[in-house]
Parts: C-alpha cells; structure tokens; sequence
C-alpha cells in the first residue's frame, strides 16, 4: 500500500520570492505583477557560453550516446571553439535574414553546433519539427513553413532518411548540409565546421542585439498552419533570468538534466537549453520518448544519470511513474539527488501527481517538489511560475514571473490572460495580420489561456488554468461548457485507461465527447482471449464497453449541471493524425481539428448509433 505522503517533507530547494501585485481598471480588467524587479541578464546569450567556456571548459555542457552506446561528450570549450567556426562557413555563404537556416532533424549535438554558429553569425535559424518530414505523408505543413522561410541552408543529421522530405520540399538554391549519408551534392557537417574564424565573425557578432533575431520557432498549427514565432536574443536571455530569479537553486550548483523534449518546441529548445546554457549545466540529450518501443531508452539514460531537474510533458511523466514502481534500480538513482520536477505542455493528472509523491516518499523518505507554470513559444516560454505553496495540485500556474506583466480581461464568463514583457515576441515571420491581432491596444500579447484565482481575497496563492478561451463553448440552452477544466476531470476519472478527448456539444443539447482510449491499458482490462486482439475487437469487447460505461455513469455523479455532464462517448481506434492537424508533434490534442475531422462520428454520438456510450 501507498504511504500517505501529506505528512512527509519535501526535499528543500533554494526558491526565490513569489508574490504579486494586484491593481484593479476599468471594466473588470485586472493587472497582475511581481512586486520584484528582474534582474540584469546579458545582451545575448552567446555571452553565457564565452562566459562558461573560459570558466568550466572541460566541463560536459551536451552528451549523447553515440553508436556503441558510449556517450558523446561536448565540453563549454569544445562547443565555443566550433560554434565559431560554424559561424564563420555560414558568413562563407552569404546567408541572411531572408535566407536563414532551417534544421530538419532533432535533437542531436551536431544539431546544437549548426544553432550555435547561427548565433555567433546572427543569423536566424529555425528548428522544424522531424515528424513534418518523416511521419507527414503529403508535406503540406513543411511546405508551408518552407515557403515562409525561404531557407538559404537546410540541416538533416542524415540526408536519406530525410531524403523524401528533401527532394519533395527543399529549394534547389537551398544548400543541403548533413552529417552522414548524404545525399547527391549534399554538404558534410564536417566540412561546414573546418572553417577557421576571421574578423568577419567578430564584426557580424558585434552587430547582435537585444533585437536580434536568434530562431524562429513554429508553432504547432493548433489554429490551423503554423506559424513562425519570432524568437529575440533579448527574450531568450530575459527569461532565463526571470527562471533564476525563481528557481534560485539552479545558481548554486549547475542543473543536470536528461531530456527527450524536441528542440522545435519553445519548452525544449528555450527553457531547457537556456536553463543549462545560462548556468553551466549540463544536458544528456535522452534517444528515448514516451512511447512503446523507445521508453525503454529513457529508463536506461535515468539509470545512469542522476538529473538535478526533470522536465517533462504530462504523457512522460505518466510512462515514468510506471517504470519508477516496477524498477528499484531506476528509482533509486532517479531521485538521488533530484530537485524539481516541472510539467508543461498540458495539465498533468491528480492520480500521476499523487503517485510520483508516494513513490518518491517509498524511495528517499520525502516528496521532491512538483511546479508548473504558464506561458506560450510567444513568451520564450516563461511567464508565471508556481512557488512552493501555490503548488499544492495539478493546474495551479502561480503568478508572473519578475518582469512580466499579467492582464486579466474579462470574457463571457472567464478570465482572458494578456502578458506583456521583454520575454514576449515581437511578432510572427513575415505575417503581420497576425502579428497585429495577437496584440491588444496596450500591448498586451493575448495568450489564449484562461485563468482564475485561487481565491482572490488571498491574491498570493496565485492562479489557476481556466482552460482554452478558443475551445469554450455554449450548449443550445445558452449554458457555457469549460472545455479544459471539464476535459482534466474526464482524465483523473478515467484514468488509466483515457489518453485524451475531444469534447463535443456547440450549440447542441448535451455535451458529448470522442475519446482516445490508452489502449494497452484496455488490453490488461481485457480477458486473455481478447487482450491480444486488435484495437476495434479489444475497444468493441463487452468487458471494455461495460467498463467504460459503468465510470461513465459514476463520472456523471460527480457532475453539478449540463455544463460538465458528458453523456454520450465514442471510443475510437484511430490514433489523432497530423495530417489532418489533430495532433501536435509535441502529443497535445487538438480539439477543433479533431472534431472537423471525424464530423461523422460527432453525428453518431447526438444519433442512436450502436458505437455511442450512452448514459
């Protein structure tokens, strides 16, 4: 049995002060802000590495494991030393602005090099998420983007697993670099990192600004195509300062981390390597993800390197609590001397959140703090974060981060989050309609989110995620539906064996909803001579139907009105697809395009069809 773990300690970390100033406008608008001010943080963050490299030059700044299974080791010095060098063969080409660097592949320490030398030249480059080149099968979001960017120089670590990709989309003024297999007429990475620096590197670096654009990150086309979200030295090293200004403890001792996380999403490539670039930590880039087949990789890494901090989205830290209860080695050495644990990209279950604290009191006799925060790839991503107290449950974001301002607006019946600071996007590549309404009339950045207080005669105990304001809805009766908090109750219910829903019910009767099931966890629900079968056999079982509709019936209890009662589900066999934009590379869902795209199956959950769950 589980140990109660409200009694226990939580292993002590060095936090900074949280507390915020709340002013009241006109209308009900409310301003939110940190009472303390951000502190100095350099120009760009090619200082931080100059810093470090002179500092700790033989210190492991990345690793990776190499064919052998060896880890690859890139030291602060090594780093610098062809960093610059990278910077001068991209000078070599004339490179600009309106011909930047796109990088194809993921996370891999030639990877890193190529972005160094583009920040050392000041020259943008955009990492693109891997699965629009190699999972995608008619390339529509990779042409687009292509076609925003109008790369002079393109990236892939190897040139025929990306050669489909590369033939279909690449310009053919476009100059292929890669690190092996290449492709006819292709660059080798090795080449591209012999050139020997010159004053041209000097002066191009010289010119680098606060302003200066260093990557430009595409967002993952949750609204329809991605766009390219200008990404500023300025707010990149801003919003480290802002992360140190809370997570005090990462000054005291350099953070280690080992993370999946792609480098094409602003959690990865922003929070994470800023985090250790800024503080001369080090980062084990881990070849495993929360997936069947790869997890494994994860646990190996966390077997033999013992993180300071552990970033992960909500789906990895689900695989990593299984794998922690069935594996004393890997626990044993995971909590040795962890820190934080910190989530993002989606809400994490209560039932996850309980049980990382049970096994980690079960491991080392106290609870390892568990934060969370708020922000966006427009925001660098930092924006509010959650201190010790504010973090008591899942949902809970805290309060702005010093330096960022919080502007609440009322809309329909919730709190609409605007945010303003050095941290915040000037704007999206080459698209200046959406640049101009993703703005209000103060310069706010409109997040989407929405928030609400803890309790707002108490302001100090920070905020709560309200949900997408996009993704509300009213039923026909003029009742409003949260969608988020709605979705994070239907979770933590159903939980194991609920991966995600879209939720369905605009301007209809009743709210409905199409779940995709966790399927190996239906299959252990299962008799043995159906566990094995295939999804639509296991998910059509009478054992599964009847589970699903007993916690139905139970969910629907707990429920207050028709605004959080679903009472119609279909559970689909079809994983989301990112071809047709259900899926985020990073794993979040998205509801609308979900809905649009199985229209079909949002009519047979408001029909008599068979396949519908009813209450």
């Amino acid at each position: 049995m589980s140990p109660r773990t409200d009694t226990w300690p939580v292993r002590e970390i060095r936090l900074g002060p949280s507390d915020v100033v709340i002013e009241r406008g006109h209308g009900g608008v409310i301003y939110a802000r940190s009472p303390n001010p951000l502190g100095p943080y350099p120009e760009k963050l090619t200082d931080r590495l100059d810093f470090w490299a002179a500092q700790t030059p033989d210190a492991t700044f990345l690793a990776q494991r190499g064919p052998g299974g060896e880890w690859r080791r890139l030291t602060y010095a090594e780093a610098h030393r062809q960093g610059r060098r990278i910077g001068q063969a991209l000078l070599n080409r004339g490179l600009s602005a309106e011909r930047p660097i796109a990088i194809l592949s993921g996370n891999d320490l030639e990877h890193a090099l190529v972005g160094l030398g583009a920040m050392y030249a000041g020259l943008p480059y955009a990492p693109i998420s891997p699965a629009y080149s190699l999972v995608s099968s008619d390339f529509v979001k990779l042409r687009h983007i292509i076609q925003l960017l109008t790369p002079g120089l393109v990236f892939a670590a190897r040139g025929k697993q990306f050669a489909r990709a590369i033939q279909a989309m690449i310009p053919n003024d476009a100059e292929l670099v890669v690190t092996e297999d290449p492709l006819p007429g292709a660059t080798l990475f090795a080449d591209l990192a012999s050139a020997t620096p010159g004053p041209e590197l000097d002066a191009a670096q010289a010119k680098v600004t606060g302003d200066t654009i260093v990557k430009i990150l595409f967002t993952s086309g949750s609204t329809g195509m991605p766009k390219g979200v200008i990404n500023t030295h300025r707010m990149w090293s801003s919003n480290q300062e802002m992360a140190r200004a809370i997570l005090a403890f990462i000054a005291d001792e350099p953070p280690v981390l080992v993370d999946w996380l792609p480098w094409n999403h602003t959690f990865a490539g922003n929070a994470d390597m800023g985090l250790v670039l800024y503080n001369g930590g080090s980062l084990y880039i881990d070849d495993g993800k929360p997936t069947p087949g790869h997890f494994e990789q994860t646990v190996r890494n966390l077997k033999e390197i013992a993180p300071t901090i552990h970033f992960n989205v909500p789906k990895g830290f689900e695989a990593l609590a299984e794998a922690l209860r069935r594996d004393r080695d890997l626990r044993t050495n995971f909590f040795s001397r962890l820190k934080l644990m910190y989530y993002a990209g989606a809400g994490l279950s209560q039932h996850v959140w309980d049980e990382l604290e049970s096994i980690s009191v079960e491991t080392c006799g106290e609870k390892i703090l568990m934060l969370a925060g708020l922000g966006s790839t427009e925001t660098a991503p930092h924006a509010l974060f959650a201190d010790r107290e504010q973090a008591s449950q899942a949902g809970h974001v805290g309060v702005p981060a010093p330096g960022v301002e919080l502007k609440l607006v009322p809309s329909a019946e919730k709190l609409e989050a605007r945010l303003r600071g050095p941290n915040i996007t000037p704007g999206y590549w080459r698209q200046p309609e959406l640049t101009a309404a993703a703005f209000d009339e103060e310069g706010f950045y409109k997040l989407g989110d929405a928030l609400r207080f803890v309790d707002e005669a108490a302001p100090r105990k920070g905020f709560i995620f309200d949900g997408r304001v996009a993704e509300d809805f009213k039923l026909s009766t003029g009742t409003w539906v949260s969608v988020g908090p709605l979705r994070a109750r239907f979770l933590t219910h159903f939980a194991p064996y609920v991966q995600d829903l879209a939720i369905a019910g605009r301007d209809r009767d009743y709210i409905a909803a199409l779940v995709f099931p966790d399927l190996n966890a239906c299959r252990r629900a299962c008799p043995d001579s159906i566990a094995g079968a295939p999804a639509e056999e296991v998910l059509g079982s009478i054992a599964i139907q009847t589970l699903f509709e007993a916690l139905l019936k139970e969910f629907a209890k707990t429920s207050t009105g028709s605004s959080n009662r679903i009472r119609s589900i279909i559970l689909l066999d079809r994983p989301p697809s990112i071809d047709a934009h259900e899926i985020t590379d990073k794993g979040s869902l998205n509801q609308r395009a979900v809905l649009q795209h199985r229209a079909d199956l949002v009519e047979e959950l408001y029909s008599g069809s068979h396949r519908a769950i009813r209450l």
